[in-house]
């Protein structure tokens, strides 16, 4: 299991975010495209023809976190755009297996993410049909929040799931990851990163990803 860090495109620039996505190519691993619907989440970022153009535009797989309704109509048509992999919210599934089974269908990654609020057995009958967890450690929808330090035994425990699970179940968290965080999160059992803000507001964000990556990997014992 490696380490992964996949910076978040929400506090980039997003008039020119073909451009945003290259100044981290060189350094990070996925690069994470945040849908929302501004029902879901009370926020409007972009969708399908945003992510079809970035995909096309950059080397760097597509981490695509679906904070939408109705992922059961839509998240396939992500993975269909070439999207390495696609994260819906289970709050939001109707039928998340199936969700699951589209999206590995059509090659992606299939992942469930979780709210805060949300108990991490929601998908324990799910993890056949997951190759990864999300675990909030923020409230959707705004990039540059606090972290939740009180999320992080719902990241031991999704680790756990993953490792009974006995498959490549990768876990991730997103929101306020940063210098001061990832360490946390690394211990606790996340082995994918999402940071935002960490990364697009740092001088140099290739240099700001290898020293998250660097911290995660001490914190861990790789």
């Amino acid at each position: 299991m490696g380490l992964l860090i996949s910076p978040s495109v929400l506090n980039a620039d997003l008039s020119r975010l073909a451009d945003e996505v290259r100044r981290v190519e060189r350094a990070a691993d996925w690069i994470h495209l945040d849908v929302m619907d501004n029902h879901f989440v009370p926020n409007l970022t972009f969708g399908l023809p945003v992510i079809e153009s970035l995909i096309a535009a950059t080397s760097l797989p597509a981490d695509c976190h679906l904070m939408i309704n109705d992922p059961d109509r839509w998240a396939p048509a992500y993975a269909e755009a070439g999207a390495g992999s696609v994260t819906f919210h289970i709050e939001a599934a109707r039928n998340p297996r199936q969700i699951c089974r589209d999206l590995r269908n059509h090659g992606a990654r299939a992942a469930a993410a979780l709210k805060p609020g949300t108990r991490i057995e929601e998908i324990e009958d799910l993890l056949p049909d997951l190759d990864m967890i999300l675990i909030m450690t923020v409230e959707p929808g705004f990039g540059g929040q606090s972290f939740m330090e009180d999320m992080l035994p719902k990241v031991r425990r999704a680790r756990e799931y993953a490792k009974n699970a006995g498959t490549d179940i990768w876990v991730q968290v997103d929101g306020g990851v940063d210098a001061k965080t990832i360490g946390m999160c690394a211990e606790a059992g996340a082995n994918i990163f999402v940071a935002g803000s960490a990364v697009y507001r740092a001088d140099d964000p290739a240099v700001m990803i290898e020293t998250l990556r660097d911290i995660a990997t001490s914190a861990c014992g790789h």
